[in-house]
C-alpha cells in the first residue's frame, strides 16, 4: 500500500530519499512527505497529492511550466528540481513516504511523516493498526493531543511514552511494537540519536539495503537498486538498527540475530522506463521475455531439440504428492485470482483433478473443508497480499501442503509455504499487472502439466507436444504486439462507451474476468465478465448503443455458439470486438472488429488473448486522459485487509 524508505550515511539524504520514493509511488500518492535530521532537529516536509507537490512545495518552483512540455521534459525538470530540495532541507539522515490513505482522508495533515507532541521522534508507517482507537483513548488520557486522524500517529506518541520513562529509544520500540495490533513496516527517527534509524515490520513487506558508508529502507527492492543491490528481506516481526557504516538485526524480545543478504541480480533498467510512455506499456511488451524467462529453465530439453519433460528444481519431487491429491484448492486476489481461474480449466483438463478456486478474502473468513490430501496454491505477485498470506496460515494448521507461486524473491509468501515457485517476471513497477498474470500461468501450465505426467493421465507423446505448443507461446505474443495499430485504431472509436463487456466460453471466459478487471483499473470505464452462455439470463437486458462487447474466442468447438451470443448482442445496437484465432469467418457477420491471434493450443491461448485486451486497456486510459500507472485509489501490493 504506502511506500516509505529512509537513509543513513554521508550524502545529502533528501534527493536520496525523494528518487527513491520516486521508485515506489505506485504503492502509494495521495500524499507523500520526508522528514531529515538537519542539525539539531528534525525537519519534516509533507503535502496532499503526489510526489512532484511535495517537489513544488519544498523548491517552489512548477514542474510543468506550460502544458507544451513534454513528459521527458517534465521528468527533466523533476530531478532538477529533486536535487535542489536539498539546498532547503539538508541532512545525512531521514525517513521518506507516499502514502495510500486508509484512516483519514488525504490531507497534509494526515500526511506521513508523523511525530510525537515535541517534534523529536518522526516515524514513517505501511499498514494498518488495528487497536489504534483503543490505545489512542489511553494516550488522551495520558494528555496527548492528537493532530491527525490517522492510526500512525499512536505510534509516534506510544514510541515517545515510553522512552521519557526509559531513555532508551531502542527499549521504547520495542515496548511499542508489543502493543500494537495489526501490520506495520515502520522507520523511526529521533532529535536524540541523529546516528540511526529503527525499522521494524509485522506482516507489510520491508527490506534493508546495505551499502557502503550508507544504508537503507524501503517497502520494496526498485527504491534502492541505484545504490546497492545487497539487501536484508526483514522476517515478521524482525527489527533492524541502520547506522552508516552497520546493520544490526534483532528478533521481537531484543536479542540480536545474523542473517544473509541477498544479492539482487535485476538490471538496474528494469525498474526504468527504457523510452516507453508508461511503465504499464513497457511491463505489457516484457511479457515475451519474462515468460521465456519462466518457462525455459523448467523445460527439460534433448539433445535433438525435443522438449521431454517439466524440472522444478524448487519444489518437492515426491511424486506422491501428486499421485495421491484429491483436490487442488488455488486462492489469491485480483489478477492473481483470475490466474488461479484458468488453472482449474487446465488441471482439469491436463491432470482430471477436481479444482476449488477461492478469492482469498473470503476463504479466511469462512470454515473452509481441506483435507491433508489436498494441493494448496498460493498466487501472490509481490509474495505480501495480507489476504492471501492469511489463506496460506490457515491451510498450514489444516496440515495441507502448500504451493506458493510469487515473483518477490524473500517475499513472506516463499518464506511460510513448502514449496515456492518464482515467475521470473522481473520487477512490475505498473500498478495494473500484465507481465505478472501471463508468467503466472506460465508457472500454472507447468505445475498442470507435470501433475498430469505423474497422475498418468495424459500420454508420453502429447506431454511432450504440449511442451512444444507452451514453448512456443512467447514468439506467438510477440507476434500479436506487432500489431497494437488495430488495437489503438479501435480504441479511438470506442474509448467513450458508457458499458463494456467481456464475454467468452471456457477458458475464454476465465480470460475475460482478467480483461474486464484491466479495463476499469485503469481507464475508469465499466466493464465486466460474463460467460457468453449467461447472457439470456440477465446481462443482454443491459445492451444497447452505449455498449461495447469484447468476445474471446479461442475454442473451435464453440465458434458457432459463441458467433450467436455476439449477434445477439450486435442486433441490440452493441458495438462488437472479437479476439480469436478463427480464420474460417466464423465472426464475419457477428464483428465490428476482428483481431487475429496466432493458432495455438487452445489451452495455451488464455497467455496470447490477454494482451490485445491489455493494449485495450492502456490505450482507453492514455486517450481518456488517465495515467495507466497510477490509478486512482489503487495500490500495487494490498498488504492490509
Amino acid at each position: 500500500m504506502c511506500g516509505i524508505v529512509g537513509y543513513v550515511g554521508s550524502k545529502n539524504a533528501t534527493p536520496v530519499l525523494v528518487k527513491a520514493l520516486k521508485k515506489l509511488e505506485y504503492r502509494g500518492y495521495d500524499s507523500a512527505g520526508i522528514a531529515v535530521f538537519e542539525g539539531e532537529d528534525i525537519v519534516v516536509k509533507k503535502v496532499k497529492g503526489s510526489l512532484r507537490t511535495l517537489v513544488e512545495d519544498t523548491t517552489k518552483q512548477i514542474v510543468r511550466l506550460n502544458d507544451n512540455m513534454s513528459d521527458s521534459e517534465c521528468d527533466a525538470r523533476e530531478s532538477e528540481l529533486i536535487e535542489k530540495m536539498g539546498d532547503f532541507v539538508w541532512g545525512q539522515l531521514g525517513i521518506g513516504h507516499t502514502r495510500w490513505a486508509t484512516h483519514g482522508e488525504p490531507s497534509d495533515v494526515n500526511a506521513h511523516p508523523h511525530t510525537d507532541v515535541s517534534g523529536s521522534i518522526a516515524i514513517v508507517h505501511n499498514g494498518i493498526i488495528e487497536n489504534y482507537a483503543k490505545l489512542k483513548a489511553w494516550l488522551q488520557e495520558q494528555g496527548v493531543v492528537f493532530r491527525s486522524e490517522t492510526d500512525t500517529e499512536v505510534i509516534a506518541h506510544l514510541i515517545h511514552y515510553f522512552y521519557a520513562e526509559s531513555g532508551n529509544l531502542f527499549e521504547a520500540v520495542l515496548n511499542a511494537l508489543h502493543r500494537l495490533e495489526g501490520s506495520y513496516a515502520l522507520g523511526v527517527i529521533s532529535r536524540d540519536f541523529p546516528d540511526r534509524i529503527i525499522a521494524a515490520r509485522k506482516e507489510s513487506p520491508l527490506i534493508v539495503g546495505l551499502g557502503k558508508g550508507e544504508n537503507f529502507i524501503a517497502s520494496d527492492v526498485p527504491a534502492v537498486l541505484e545504490h546497492t543491490r545487497d539487501v536484508y528481506f526483514l522476517d515478521q516481526k524482525q527489527i533492524a538498527v541502520l547506522y552508516a557504516d552497520h546493520v544490526d538485526l534483532f528478533d521481537e524480545d531484543g536479542n540480536k540475530v545474523l542473517k544473509e543478504p541477498y544479492h539482487v541480480d535485476w538490471d538496474i533498467s528494469a525498474a526504468e522506463k527504457d523510452g516507453y510512455s508508461h511503465f504499464m506499456l513497457k511491463e505489457i511488451y516484457e511479457q515475451p521475455r519474462a515468460l521465456r524467462e519462466t518457462l525455459r529453465p523448467r523445460l527439460v530439453q534433448a539433445e535433438n531439440g525435443e522438449f521431454t519433460d517439466i524440472e522444478f528444481a524448487e519444489i518437492s519431487k515426491d511424486k506422491n504428492v501428486w499421485k495421491n491429491a484429491r483436490r487442488i484448492v488455488i486462492t489469491a486476489c485480483g489478477t492473481a485470482y483470475h490466474a488461479g481461474v484458468v488453472a482449474q480449466y487446465a488441471f482439469e483438463k491436463f491432470a482430471r483433478l477436481p479444482v476449488v478456486v477461492d478469492v482469498a478474502s473470503e476463504f479466511r473468513y469462512r470454515n473452509p473443508i481441506l483435507n491433508k490430501d489436498d494441493i494448496f496454491i498460493v498466487i501472490s505477485q509481490s509474495g505480501e497480499t495480507a489476504d492471501t498470506l492469511a489463506a496460506l496460515r490457515l491451510a498450514k494448521s489444516f496440515g495441507v501442503h502448500v504451493i506458493a507461486i510469487t515473483n518477490c524473491v524473500g517475499s513472506t509468501v516463499s518464506r511460510e509455504a513448502d514449496d515456492v515457485i518464482y515467475t521470473w517476471a522481473g520487477p512490475e513497477i505498473a500498478v495494473a499487472s500484465t507481465k505478472a498474470y501471463t508468467t503466472q500461468l506460465g508457472c500454472l501450465y507447468l505445475l498442470a502439466l507435470k501433475s498430469a505426467m505423474e497422475r498418468e493421465t495424459i500420454s508420453c507423446e502429447e506431454y511432450k507436444r504440449l511442451l512444444k505448443e507452451l514453448n512456443s507461446v512467447p514468439e506467438k505474443i510477440e507476434i500479436v504486439l506487432k500489431d497494437k495499430s488495430s488495437i489503438q485504431k479501435f480504441v479511438s472509436r470506442n474509448f467513450n462507451k458508457e458499458k463494456v463487456f467481456f464475454i467468452g466460453r471456457q477458458f475464454d471466459n476465465a480470460t475475460s474476468l482478467e480483461c474486464a478487471l484491466k479495463l476499469k483499473e485503469v481507464s475508469y470505464m465499466h466493464s465486466e465478465a460474463f460467460a457468453a452462455g449467461e447472457l439470456k439470463h440477465g446481462p443482454i437486458a443491459l445492451m444497447d448503443s452505449s455498449t461495447l462487447v469484447v468476445a474471446t474466442a479461442t475454442s473451435s468447438a464453440l465458434y458457432e455458439k459463441l458467433a450467436s451470443n455476439i449477434l445477439e448482442v450486435k442486433t441490440r445496437g452493441a458495438a462488437t470486438l472479437v479476439i480469436t484465432q478463427d480464420k474460417s469467418g466464423a465472426f464475419l457477420r457477428a464483428s465490428d472488429e476482428i483481431i487475429q491471434i496466432p493458432e495455438c493450443e487452445e489451452a495455451f491461448e488464455p497467455m496470447i488473448s490477454i494482451v490485445p485486451s491489455q493494449l485495450f486497456a492502456y490505450y482507453c486510459a492514455v486517450q481518456r486522459g488517465n495515467d495507466p500507472d497510477k490509478p486512482r485509489n489503487l495500490a500495487k501490493s494490498v498488504t492490509v485487509e
